[in-house]
């Protein structure tokens, strides 16, 4: 199992801001690792997460094109 990473952790990867993050948690947008009441982020399950999301934005503008 990959290092969890904090809030403040995953922010900086993905270059948003903390407040960011935690709205993306509490929406379910974004995987995360709950223990107890400690929310944390497998960088692993993040950088796929950013991958399928940026393969979905070329599907969709594609499509959006062709439309």
């Amino acid at each position: 199992m990959d290092k969890l990473l904090t809030t403040d952790e995953v922010a900086d990867f993905l270059n948003v801001t903390p407040a960011c993050v935690r709205k993306w948690v509490h929406l379910g947008f974004i995987p995360t690792v709950k223990l107890g009441r400690v929310v944390r982020f497998e960088r692993s399950a993040i950088e796929e997460w950013v991958k399928a999301k940026s393969e979905l934005g070329r599907l969709t503008r594609r499509v959006e094109v062709e439309v």
